[in-house]
């Protein structure tokens, strides 16, 4: 445990921001999941689905959970689920 008072802070807010983050990760790949599936059934809201997914993509890049080129080849595999 640190002894400095800004050291503690930094536990704490680590904490809390490594809670956000797999919170975060976790809703992206649930989007993704849901996307993959109502894809792949041919679903009617599978189009929604996948701009949502997309969206959440874009989002996690923006807060830096996903690198850039990483998020540019989820959102092409989404999107190539949606042509198909």
């Amino acid at each position: 445990m640190p002894n400095i008072k800004s050291a503690k802070k930094r536990v704490k807010v680590n904490k809390t921001k490594a809670e956000a983050n797999k919170a975060r990760k976790s809703n992206l790949k649930t989007m993704i999941k849901k996307a993959e599936i109502a894809a792949a059934n041919n679903a009617p809201e599978k189009e929604a689905a996948v701009k949502l997914a997309i969206k959440r993509v874009d989002q996690a890049c923006a807060k830096n959970l996903l690198h850039k080129n990483n998020a540019a080849r989820k959102k092409a595999h989404l999107a190539k689920l949606l042509s198909a």
